[in-house]
This record gives structure tokens, C-alpha cells and sequence, in this order.
């Protein structure tokens, strides 16, 4: 009655005996349309469900259990390939020098590139992603200059530090600013005023923010960047996306029960990780400089959108986005969370179709100026020579994807469209009640 009440598309959710499904988790996975997308890929790849604990400790402060790598798969069937993205400060992974461009050879022994039977390919998971605490397990590794080792990782309760490398880059042009953002956790509200605080300090002319690996989280983070980056003159009185929901609820959230209204650009703090109410600094940029990759992801995709929304020009560099408009109130039942797609978010000009994801230089409706640049895991992040980097500083002086600094680049093998994966949860658009 849930999933029929609140679902976005709960025509197209079949008909289940729910006697046969003892575990209510199980059935609630069945609850979701079975239809696809133009491209081939499911309707809905977001339904989901994680331990109530789990998710407070993540989305509140950041802490999950691991060892503070991102892991990008380059490959993920035979002959694999699985290097390291990013990593957490003051993690085992940073302790260990397991940094960008690190490259995994073996994981307890196993053989990650050839391993085909099923053993060896769930001690490889178990050793890459552990369940828990406590966890030690043993790889050999290649660092980017190509000697090997082995590296012993125990799995621990690690902070994210959501918003990382930020730096005002000299150019001839004039001052530009970046800042890799990783995650829309409650603690990135002050990571990211602080950060814009230091960028405007610095007299910046120009912003380049790097999700390429940002999957989401809170929509409000995503609202407060959005304000932030353009400022009060163009988003005064405007909408960052209006929330829609199914035929049953024209008018009214059905969750809140309050009346249906576009959301504003919030010009203060929402209080997830500062106080409530305080003005919010503003860059006032015209443009920013957007790196994306397959894992930028709803309400990291709400940033694009939203500022477009108001006309702030959006260079997009990197790869198609995941494609999620949608998003959820998490609704606990004796003890685990349920993620169902209960809304669709359009910007103030009345777009959200991008189920596909946007896509670099396309011309379909609501897509954006920009070159594909493949990501580069020799180069650090926030380097001026990483490829979409140096491809956005490039577009500055002359905007073309045909030739830059990225084009000329030599690089190993490390170089692909990575799936970087995470919690579900990180992955998502979700709203405060």
C-alpha cells in the first residue's frame, strides 16, 4: 500500500503475493517497474534498502566502515583492472600511500585480473569491499611509477571528508578555482561554505568543481552549491527544482502533507552541519566548469540542472552522467530504510528528462557545451595536466575540444570510464522532512 500510494510509477509495479516473500526486504526489491529507458537501461536502478544505524551513521557524519578508497573498476570481467580513485585522509588507505593511480594486482592472494571461478571472485570482493570493522586483508599493488608491493589494509570506521583539494589555480587568464567534491553528506554544508570562503578570498574569475565521482546524497547541499556559485543577483525569487509526484498528488506532498512549491535557491545555511540561518558566502560566477563521469549522479546532476535553470552557463567536461531526476523520503520500518522513487525534479525552467544522463557536447534538450575527456588516473586531482582539468582550463582561452592540452598527454594504461562504486545511499536524491 506504500509502494501503490507513493510510488513514482506505481502502475507499472506488478502484481506480487506478498506471502511469498517471507522477508519483507525481498519483497520490496520485487515493488518497482520492470520497464527500461530509451538506451536499454532499467526505469528504476535506485531501488534499495540499508540497516537504519548504517544509513544514520553515513549520511549524518560520513562514517562508514572500509578503508578509505574509492575503487574505480576499469574492468570488472576478465582481464580485470581495478585502481584506486581518490582516498580519505587519515585512512588506512592514506596510511598505506594506496592514493590515485594505485593499481590492484592481487587481493588475498587472488589473481584480481584472471580469476574466473566463483570462490576466488567473492574473496576478491570481500577483500576489495569489507562488510565491517576489524577486516585485514592483503593486496600486492602497483604504484603509478610502476614498482609493486604488498599492502596490508584492516577495514576501520572511516570519515569522509566530502570536499577535498581546494585551490585557487594562477593562469594567465587570471585566478581559477577548484574543488573536488565527493559526497552530498550533512558535513558537506560547512566543507563547502569553507571552500567557497577560501575561493572568494582568493579573487577567483573562474570555478572548475570536480563530481566526477559524487553520486548524490542531499538535495539541500546541492541547492546551497547552487546559490553559492551563482549568487543572489541571478537566482533571487527563482526555482532550483520543483519536485513532482505521482497523478495522485498534483498538488500536495504526501509525505510532508504540505502544499506543493518550487524550491527555492537557498541563500542560508539549512543547518546540517552548521547553524541554521546563517547567510551563505556567493561567488557570483556567470559560468562554472563542471567535471563529470558515469558515477556524477542526481543530486550531483540537480547542480547542472538547477544552475541551467537560471542561465548560468555550464561547460560540462568528462563523461555522461548516471541519469537520476529522481528522488525519496527514506521511510525506517523496525530497523531498515527504504529508498523507493517517489519524485521527479525539474529546474526553473521546467526540465528533468535526462533519465540517460547528460552527456558532454550534446545537442539533445538540456544538455551542455563541453568536451568527453577520458578520466586519467596517472594524474593526480587538481592537478593542471589532469586531462578534464587541463581540458576545462584549455576552454577558457579557446573553447574546442579538438585540441589542448589533454590531446597531447602520454599516460599508461589507467585511463577509463571507471564504475566507482559506494553506498547506495550516496548514489541518491534525497529530500529533509
Amino acid at each position: 500500500s506504500w509502494t501503490d500510494d507513493l510510488y513514482l510509477w506505481y502502475r507499472e509495479v506488478p502484481a506480487l503475493d506478498p506471502a511469498k516473500y517471507p522477508n519483507p526486504v525481498d519483497y520490496f526489491d520485487q515493488l518497482k517497474t520492470p520497464l527500461k529507458t530509451a538506451t536499454g537501461k532499467d526505469k528504476d536502478q535506485f531501488h534499495f534498502s540499508m540497516s537504519t544505524a548504517d544509513w544514520q551513521a553515513l549520511s549524518q557524519t560520513g562514517v562508514q566502515a572500509g578503508y578509505g578508497v574509492s575503487w574505480a573498476l576499469l574492468a570488472r570481467t576478465p582481464p580485470r583492472q581495478a585502481v584506486a580513485a581518490y582516498n580519505e585522509p587519515n585512512s588506512p588507505a592514506a596510511a598505506n600511500l594506496v592514493t590515485r593511480g594505485v593499481e590492484v594486482l592481487t587481493v588475498d592472494g587472488v589473481d584480481l585480473v584472471n580469476a574466473s571461478d566463483q570462490a576466488s571472485v567473492d574473496k576478491l570482493n570481500a577483500g576489495l569491499f569489507p562488510a565491517k570493522t576489524g577486516e585485514a586483508h592483503t593486496f600486492t599493488v602497483r604504484d603509478p611509477g610502476g614498482a609493486t608491493r604488498p599492502v596490508t589494509m584492516t577495514s576501520q570506521n572511516v570519515t569522509s571528508a566530502p570536499v577535498q583539494s581546494v585551490a585557487a589555480l594562477d593562469t594567465p587568464t587570471g585566478k581559477v578555482g577548484y574543488m573536488l567534491f565527493n559526497d552530498h553528506l550533512a558535513t558537506a554544508e560547512k566543507a563547502l561554505i569553507d571552500a567557497v570562503n577560501q575561493l572568494k578570498s582568493a579573487a577567483i574569475t573562474d570555478l572548475v568543481l570536480d563530481i566526477r565521482y559524487n553520486g548524490g546524497g542531499y538535495l539541500a547541499i546541492a541547492d546551497e552549491l547552487a546559490f553559492m556559485i551563482a549568487g543572489p543577483a541571478r537566482t533571487s525569487g527563482k526555482t532550483f527544482e520543483r519536485l513532482t509526484f505521482n497523478d495522485k498528488h498534483p498538488t500536495t506532498d504526501p509525505v510532508t502533507g504540505q502544499a506543493l512549491t518550487p524550491v527555492p535557491f537557498y541563500t542560508q545555511s539549512v543547518g546540517l552541519s552548521v547553524n541554521a540561518g546563517n547567510p551563505l558566502p556567493t561567488l557570483g560566477l556567470g559560468r562554472v566548469f563542471v567535471l563529470t563521469g558515469s558515477s556524477t549522479c542526481s543530486a550531483s546532476e540537480s547542480i547542472l540542472n538547477g544552475l541551467s535553470g537560471v542561465d548560468v552557463e555550464v561547460i560540462q567536461i568528462g563523461a555522461t552522467t548516471c541519469g537520476k531526476p529522481y528522488g525519496f523520503y527514506p521511510q525506517d520500518k523496525c530497523g531498515t530504510t527504504y529508498f523507493s522513487i517517489q519524485f521527479q525534479g525539474v529546474n526553473a525552467k521546467g526540465f528533468g528528462d535526462y533519465a540517460d544522463g547528460f552527456t558532454p557536447g550534446a545537442t539533445t534538450p538540456g544538455s551542455f557545451a563541453g568536451c568527453q575527456v577520458t578520466d586519467d588516473f596517472n594524474f593526480a586531482l587538481g592537478n593542471p595536466q589532469e586531462p578534464r582539468l587541463a581540458a576545462a582550463l584549455a576552454w577558457r582561452t579557446s573553447p574546442t575540444c579538438a585540441a589542448g592540452p589533454a590531446k597531447a598527454l602520454v599516460s599508461s594504461g589507467l585511463r577509463g570510464e571507471g564504475k566507482v562504486f559506494k553506498s547506495p545511499w550516496q548514489e541518491n536524491r534525497i529530500v529533509l522532512r
